[in-house]
């Protein structure tokens, strides 16, 4: 039987974790996180980190192991978790791979797109400019110069828009026309597994979420975090927001709504990614384990030879 991915997306809040722990007990195996705000071992509540007793129920990976100090790239993560993934296959014939990083999971399965070298002075004078002028005038440049990768990345994450530019100014052409030229054999068989559910769900399992991380301390984890607001990792909803309540710019209950409003954009963005990937298939949210774990299995019957 060949070694198999069992990969778990789906739209943020749609209950990811607790069906990637329930496969991973019915297969008696490990998972491997591919959300890339989880990554951090300062974030844990507004990056909706597993429990501990999750984390205790199932082995995890790639959670919480960096700081939000480190450079820590989507290429490193590809290849730390290639290494996990042969040392786990040594034992296991089902791996969870979960996470609404569409980016990092892409990475893993498929390989990461090339994209040329790109003169360092155009990032230096992209990091200037948004230094002086602020994350507005990327994201009004992008808007113009690749359209199509416009609607896809997180507008507020400055590094990826400056990855983007920087492309786009040093080749000339969108930065979205580098996407999805890879061609990579991995020594594995990846089954991709979304959950789905009506979008008014989903923004309302979103809300819950919020209030339930609020209740959880929220604040004053983010109060924390602060003095360190600068670093590319707390560049992320959730954080990014009680920043400007801190700085005096909106109220909390502002700062609130805009968590809300930023997170469903997120989700409408992690669907746009889906969406382009027929590979995916979509499971209903809301069936019981039971039932998802006899669709898996019957699936991945059907895909053996």
């Amino acid at each position: 039987m060949a070694k198999v991915v069992l990969a778990l997306l789906g739209p943020t809040a749609i209950g990811k974790t607790r069906f990637a722990i329930t496969l991973a007990n019915h297969f008696k195996t490990e998972i491997i996180s591919a959300d890339s705000r989880q990554f951090y071992k300062e974030m844990t509540i507004g990056t909706a980190v597993p429990t501990k007793e999750e984390l205790q129920e199932v082995k995890h990976h790639c959670i919480q192991h960096l700081s939000i100090f480190d450079h820590y790239s989507v290429a490193e993560f590809e290849q730390e978790c290639l290494q996990i993934l042969e040392g786990l296959f040594l034992q296991k014939e089902v791996v969870i791979l979960v996470g609404g990083s569409g980016l990092y999971m892409d990475a893993v399965l498929y390989g990461l797109d090339r994209f040329p070298e790109v003169p360092s002075q155009i990032r230096d004078d992209l990091n200037m400019l948004f230094q002086e002028k602020g994350i507005e005038v990327l994201q009004q440049e992008l808007e113009q110069l690749d359209p199509v990768y416009y609607q896809k990345v997180d507008i507020h994450n400055p590094h990826r828009l400056i990855r983007a530019l920087e492309v786009c100014i040093a080749t000339g052409k969108p930065y979205s026309s580098f996407l999805g030229k890879r061609v990579v054999k991995r020594p594995f068989k990846a089954m991709m597994l979304g959950l789905s559910a009506d979008r008014k769900i989903v923004y309302d399992r979103i809300n819950q979420r919020v209030e339930a991380m609020l209740e959880r301390g929220l604040v004053e984890e983010a109060r924390r975090l602060y003095p360190y607001r600068d670093q590319n990792a707390l560049q992320t909803v959730g954080y990014r927001e009680l920043f400007a309540y801190f700085d005096g710019n909106i109220s909390l209950p502002e700062a609130i709504t805009e968590i809300k409003k930023n997170t469903r954009r997120f989700a409408k963005r992690q669907l746009t990614w889906y969406r382009k990937n027929k590979e995916i298939i979509w499971l209903e949210f809301d069936r019981s384990p039971h039932a998802l774990i006899e669709r898996v299995e019957g699936l991945l019957k059907s895909s053996t030879p």
